[in-house]
């Protein structure tokens, strides 16, 4: 998966990559601003690219129609799939959400460095028995009432090394959020690509069991046919009927395993189910179970992990915002300075008339520093410093569970692999003992025991098969996962 970030547009799965076209958040309040023209221009351009590098249908439906019963009317591939799962999906849709939450602490934190532009303004009528007259040769009294008006630029120049940190901040705060959603899309569509394959093993299930139900059913007609013309036993008929009814349940299981596969995936999909459909959800899976190679080694397993997992990023972005707490922590022990400049009007303070006022510019600088703040700032340093050696305790402990997770993933994929390739053959043979079991039988130089003895190994064999499929596919796309495979950012 490939992102390429800054807050989230719908992300859009090509091939085997995750694209996501994505603006900061000063390139999203220019846009806001321009005109709707030109809006709708570039949404037409982004779906008109998105549809030209898709050859997918989907990528181009409205929300109204991808969760519909629309997706049910046409095959779906796990490409498909995965685009509805990143549109839908509502793990995906709340992260969503929080990396624009995150993005709005972004701008508030680059607050601290940016000018403030204030205008402040008042007007007081007073009662005139509070009128107060300066006693002089010529008696001047204040005005009844007064008004003031004032507009300011300030400018923060130094506050202890803070403003420096809020940008560091904002951006190990864009990474963190962009890690984390990172994280939400590599776990859904690893659940979906799982489901996806627990639906094609489950209809694989379905026509292996169900030709074994066929054979069973031929076998039992076979030897009925041979007991009205006296050649076998009842005992026969009876053991040929007890083999069928227990070939039924597994059926059975098989249908209801699907039932619960095709309901997992709508979940995954963010779809609505029609309330009309109860008994089996119609989904038509194009795609077929296969083993597709991957070729790694253990040992650049583990530093792909180490380098690209989100969750670790996250928690090396989290340990780079403990250390700028410290900063902020410290910078009580420090001066601020301001500077500002504005301009201002009032009425005359000797004057009734409202309308005679004086106004002008002024500026001028502003320092404060608590020399003594009853230990606030020791205490908030200590807080930080203590936090700061958590997150490092955290990214260590967390770096060697993302190990574990990789050599506990590589090595059920190698066992899947060894498991499908030593059933490469089984299924074959197993079909010619059967053909050879029912001949012998036939000529008389076998027994019914073994045709079904080789009717249930066929059975076994087929299910086999396709459970070692489906375990390597999902063996491998846990691995990718544990791996971080295919995660990059791109600025």
């Amino acid at each position: 998966m490939i992102f390429e970030l800054d807050p989230p547009a719908t992300p859009v799965y090509l091939g085997r990559h995750v694209y996501i076209f994505i603006q900061p958040p000063e390139l999203q309040f220019m846009r806001r601003c321009r005109s709707s023209l030109l809006i709708w221009l570039k949404s037409i351009f982004l779906i008109s690219a998105a549809i030209l590098v898709s050859s997918s249908s989907w990528l181009g439906a409205a929300d109204a129609q991808t969760n519909s019963a629309a997706w049910l009317s046409r095959p779906l591939s796990l490409a498909d799939a995965m685009n509805l799962a990143l549109q839908q999906n509502a793990n995906i849709l709340r992260g969503k959400s929080d990396i624009e939450a995150a993005y709005g602490v972004v701008v508030q934190t680059r607050a601290v460095g940016l000018p403030r532009l204030r205008t402040t303004g008042n007007f007081t009528a007073n009662d005139p028995s509070l009128r107060e007259t300066f006693p002089s040769p010529f008696p001047v009294h204040q005005p009844d009432q007064t008004w003031a008006a004032n507009i300011q630029v300030i400018q923060s120049i130094y506050q202890g090394g803070r403003i420096n940190s809020a940008y560091r901040t904002a951006k190990l705060t864009q990474e963190q959020a962009l890690a984390q959603y990172q994280a939400v899309i590599a776990d859904t569509l690893l659940d979906v690509q799982v489901a996806y394959y627990d639906v094609l093993l489950t209809g694989e299930l379905i026509a292996v069991q169900e030709a074994s139900v066929t054979l069973l059913n031929k076998e039992l007609s076979d030897t009925r046919n041979r007991f009205e013309a006296g050649t076998v036993p009842r005992f026969n008929v009876l053991r040929a009927e007890v083999e069928l009814a227990n070939a039924q349940p597994r059926l059975i299981r098989a249908k209801n395993a699907s039932r619960i596969a095709r309901n997992n995936v709508a979940i995954l999909l963010g779809s609505d189910v029609p309330r009309d459909i109860w008994e089996n959800i119609p989904l038509q899976l194009s795609d077929k179970l296969e083993a597709r190679p991957m070729d790694v080694q253990l040992p650049s397993a583990l530093g792909e992990a180490l380098q690209r997992r989100p969750e670790l990023v996250v928690l090396r972005k989290a340990e780079g915002l403990r250390r700028e707490q410290i900063t902020n922590a410290k910078s009580g022990y420090k001066p601020s300075v301001d500077v500002f400049a504005g301009y201002g009007a009032r009425n005359s303070s000797f004057s009734d008339d409202l309308s005679r006022q004086v106004h002008g510019w002024s500026t001028g600088i502003q320092f404060s520093w608590d020399i003594f703040d009853g230990f606030l700032t020791k205490g908030r340093v200590e807080q930080a410093e203590a936090l700061f050696t958590r997150s490092r305790i955290d990214v260590s402990d967390t770096a060697r569970r993302i190990e574990q997770e990789v050599r506990t993933a590589y090595s059920t994929f190698i066992e899947a692999r060894e498991v499908l390739e030593s059933q490469k053959k089984v299924q074959e043979q197993a079909e010619e003992a059967l053909r050879l079991a029912i001949a012998r039988n036939e000529a008389g130089a076998g027994t019914q025991l073994d045709v079904l003895s080789a009717q249930t190994a066929l059975t076994e064999a087929r299910s086999t098969q396709v459970q070692a499929l489906h375990d390597y596919e999902v063996a491998r796309a846990r691995l990718e996962r544990a791996i971080g495979q295919n995660i990059t950012t791109r600025k």
